[in-house]
């Protein structure tokens, strides 16, 4: 019989679900909702519906994630920082600095060998975060998922000089108004994140190879900026919006191997019976 470890990463935008054995064998991302129990409940069914076993069949669960607390059947909590640097060396062993650019905050990661060294994190201020992009997206009435291909386009980027949310919206609005052309202000925009993201990181001391996570990867504007103001390849993972998921199941398979969690420990899962 097989043993399957499970990870679940409930972030501030987006909630994740891996489940493994030796390797992936089935995933869910979903998008967080207020009533977080009852989401993790639901997701986690819904991904044990897709590998087609029962939860008794997890051996152990790991949650992670700025909602992990509310995931009352996992066996252990683990941070996302952990969860990161093991997620990320599943796919891309050689990497030693991770930028983790979640909905709310963003985080810069040194580690080896799946193992945590050193980490910074912006979690005060929206600027260099997910959302500080969905702001000026709605300002300039653009698609999120079209930002970073329009970038790409831009001739002459503009220069943000704040990278406060509410002061670069204002300056995105002068722009608008002065008829700059739109791909010019949102290359300006990631670059100005860039910058930010890179003065964090430097804290830590950047090290080759540097890898970038969460839903900021799915940028490739973003991505291509940081990958000049790092001086080097940014890689993105297969799955960027996984990595802490997967990091939390993989945590937990070590975990268990060290002992087993007591029967009777772990809180039910409700949904679960509808697949046993």
């Amino acid at each position: 019989m097989k043993d399957y470890f499970a990870g679940i990463d409930i972030g501030s935008t987006m909630t994740k679900v891996v489940i493994m054995n030796e390797e992936i064998v089935a995933s869910l991302i979903v998008v967080t909702s207020p009533e977080q129990r009852k989401m993790a409940d639901k997701v986690m069914a819904d991904a044990l519906s897709r590998a087609k076993i029962s939860f008794d069949e997890v051996r152990y669960l790991v949650a992670t994630g700025y909602g992990r607390i509310n995931v009352p059947f996992a066996d252990k909590q683990i941070t996302e920082i952990s969860c990161h640097a093991r997620g990320v060396h599943y796919w891309l062993p050689s990497v030693r600095t991770i930028i983790d650019i979640g909905g709310q905050d963003c985080k810069a990661i040194k580690g080896k060998d799946g193992r945590v060294e050193n980490f910074v994190m912006n979690d005060r201020c929206a600027a260099g975060s997910g959302r500080f992009i969905e702001v000026i997206a709605d300002t300039l009435g653009v698609d999120l998922g079209n930002m970073g291909r329009l970038s790409l386009s831009a001739r002459h980027p503009v220069q943000i000089s704040s990278t406060c949310t509410v002061f670069a919206e204002h300056e995105v609005v002068t722009k608008l108004a002065e008829g700059v052309a739109l791909p010019d202000i949102i290359a300006g925009i990631h670059e100005a994140m860039a910058r930010r993201i890179h003065g964090m990181a430097r804290r830590i001391k950047i090290e080759r190879d540097v890898a970038i996570t969460g839903g900021g990867a799915e940028n490739i504007g973003l991505v291509t900026v940081l990958q000049d103001i790092f001086g080097c390849p940014v890689t993105v993972p297969e799955e960027p919006l996984l990595t802490g998921a997967i990091g939390a199941a993989l945590l937990g398979k070590e975990i268990a191997k060290k002992g087993s969690p007591t029967p009777g420990e772990r809180a039910p899962l409700v949904e679960a019976s509808f697949f046993d």
